[in-house]
């Protein structure tokens, strides 16, 4: 089964992220530095930052005498965020795989803002994580879990699993990556930190973001989200027929007009994502 790839990004789906992730990843991004309490003169570490409007956030918060940088391993998304223009914030082409040209012992704060289920191996980074902060450093994350629930991701398995979408090897799915609380319990100990805070939330949509929804508003959000992954395994054209294959399904659940073996949404909630916050020990 192939690997997630990094070569499906476009400029197009890149924008597109720019645009769809406000309401969710901008979100969920503010919730989990409210959990790290940036202060001013931080220097901080974005691993993942995609388009930069959180780490744009967060070079705010720290101030002038602060500094923030973010890394992407997706190019286009790192030209975009370079168009954020602060004397604080620096963008870079980076992964969490290879930290090495940053100094031990050099960021008060680091952070992963939906990027943890993206990676393969886990006890590597975190543990380059570690390397990077100061003694005491802070590190949070926020993921979804892997035992929550994705009425998105059942319905492309449903679909995929048809003629002649099942006749093409299917990209490995995000789902593979996920991990459990207990898991990722493990590994923080095993790479080092002491865990402040770890549970599982489940976060509310509030009515403005209800209202919004439609099935193309989400299919865009998974397409963009994923860079490309999402059905970047199928031939060109078959993708289009594929759309609109789970945008039917989408609409007959908001409706509950739904196959009886894809449980409707419910209709406030997302997905259960996990928050992590530790620090290095001193």
């Amino acid at each position: 089964m192939p690997e997630v790839s990094l070569d499906l990004d476009t400029e197009d789906l890149a924008r597109r992220y720019e645009q769809v992730s406000a309401e969710r990843q901008f979100r969920g991004g503010q919730e989990l530095l409210r959990e790290l309490a940036l202060a001013p003169s931080e220097h901080v570490l974005d691993i993942g930052c995609g388009t930069g409007m959180l780490a744009e956030y967060a070079a705010g918060l720290v101030g002038p005498g602060g500094s923030v940088l973010g890394l992407d391993p997706l190019p286009l998304r790192i030209e975009l965020a370079q168009k954020r223009s602060a004397p604080n914030l620096k963008f870079r082409v980076g992964n969490a795989f290879d930290l090495g040209d940053l100094a031990d012992s050099s960021f008060d704060v680091a952070y992963m803002n939906a990027v943890f289920h993206w990676l393969p191996e886990k006890l590597g980074p975190l543990r380059e994580v570690r390397r990077v902060l100061k003694p005491g450093g802070r590190f949070a994350l926020s993921a979804p879990a892997r035992d929550a629930h994705s009425w998105m991701h059942a319905i492309r398995k449903r679909v995929l699993t048809r003629e002649p979408y099942n006749q093409h090897a299917e990209v490995r799915s995000n789902q593979s990556y996920r991990v459990t609380v207990e898991e990722l319990e493990l590994l923080l100990h095993q790479a080092g930190f002491e865990i402040v805070k770890l549970e599982s939330r489940t976060r509310v949509r509030n009515a403005a973001a209800r209202a919004q929804w439609t099935p193309e508003s989400a299919l865009e959000f998974a397409e963009a989200s994923s860079f490309g992954n999402f059905l970047g395994h199928l031939p060109a054209e078959l993708q289009q027929s594929a759309r609109e294959e789970i945008k039917r399904e989408l609409e007959s659940l908001r409706t509950r007009r739904r196959p009886d073996d894809v449980p409707a949404p419910p209709p406030r909630a997302q997905a259960g994502r996990i928050i992590a916050v530790a620090h290095r020990p001193r």
